[in-house]
């Protein structure tokens, strides 16, 4: 098995440090910036003795070592600067996400991709036209991570291991994404007989801003460990064909009511990619929240198509 993974900063690089640690596959580790994919590559190659794993990992500049990837993840981009606007955000890496794809699909026209650089929705757009690659094999990490967000906050309000908390978040990676408390349980408890109303609101509202929270935090930086541990269940479920129902950005193609806009929904991962998309019986308020988000999406989407004109 092998992965490459485009974009050697700080997700990236985590990224292939848990992939090689838990003995998925080789990495190859590519970045536009002189040394910085070959010189992490090297350090974690120098660790593996130390951690005890045999998988390969090597670095560069050059996309040619992507040949025969089975999943390539995509972590390449800018973050958004003070001052810069969704827009200059878009349209930066709006165009390298087209680079990126291009020389990809020249080397490992095969793979599958897995997009994860921002704003997700509208970049696994990108990766999907540019690449003419069909839904199964181009998709995008974001419900996986604002899922585990959700969990964690669930848990710390209740008291209890995260791992005992089942919960899933819908629709685009952003203000209008839909958490869902109503199926939200611990260990098999809905969580409406554990945590009041106005606390689940709460709950709802921090996970929609999880990652500016932690933005606030770190003044000059953004996520990265549990953006990396997100990409890395996606990949294994692809890799050992586990057949995960996890929640991913793809393209819709009627589920849901929706049509030819990529939102999150649980889909089966597999050997194939998102094998399966799973609809859930959504009541009137969640199945109207992930219009909302839908259409949040398509408009992101338009005013990328503005800008590329």
């Amino acid at each position: 098995m092998k992965v490459t993974i485009v974009g050697a900063g700080n997700v990236g690089a985590t990224c292939a440090q848990r992939v090689v640690e838990a003995g998925l596959s080789d990495v190859y580790l590519v970045d536009v910036v002189e040394g910085l994919a070959a010189g992490k590559a090297l350090d974690l190659a120098q660790a593996a003795p130390l951690v005890g794993h045999g998988c390969r990992i090597t670095g560069g500049t050059d996309y040619a070592p992507t040949e025969g990837s089975d999943v390539v993840v995509i972590t390449a981009g800018i973050a958004r600067k003070p001052g810069m606007s969704r827009d200059d955000l878009l349209a930066t890496n709006g165009k390298i996400m087209t680079e990126v794809v291009t020389n990809v699909c020249h080397h490992a026209p095969n793979t599958i991709l897995l997009v994860v650089s921002n704003p997700l929705d509208v970049t696994t757009y990108i990766a999907q036209q540019v690449s003419g690659l069909p839904r199964e094999r181009v998709f995008g990490m974001a419900g996986v991570l604002d899922s585990a967000r959700f969990r964690t906050f669930i848990a710390m309000e209740v008291g209890c291991s995260p791992q005992d908390v089942t919960a899933m978040v819908l629709g685009g990676h952003g203000d209008s994404m839909v958490p869902l408390p109503r199926h939200a349980t611990v260990s098999g408890v809905p969580i409406g007989q554990l945590i009041g109303p106005e606390r689940i609101a709460q709950i709802v509202d921090r996970t929609r801003n999880g990652g500016a929270e932690i933005v606030g935090f770190l003044k000059t930086g953004s996520a990265f460990y549990a953006p990396a541990a997100s990409v890395v269940q996606m990949v294994a479920a692809i890799l050992r064909d586990e057949k995960r129902i996890l929640p991913t950005c793809v393209r819709l193609s009627g589920e849901y009511g929706l049509e030819d806009v990529f939102v999150g929904v649980p889909v089966s991962l597999g050997a194939g990619g998102a094998e399966k998309v799973i609809e859930l019986d959504l009541d009137e308020p969640e199945a109207t929240a992930l219009q909302a988000s839908a259409e949040a999406v398509r408009n992101t989407v338009q005013a990328w198509e503005n800008l590329s004109m």
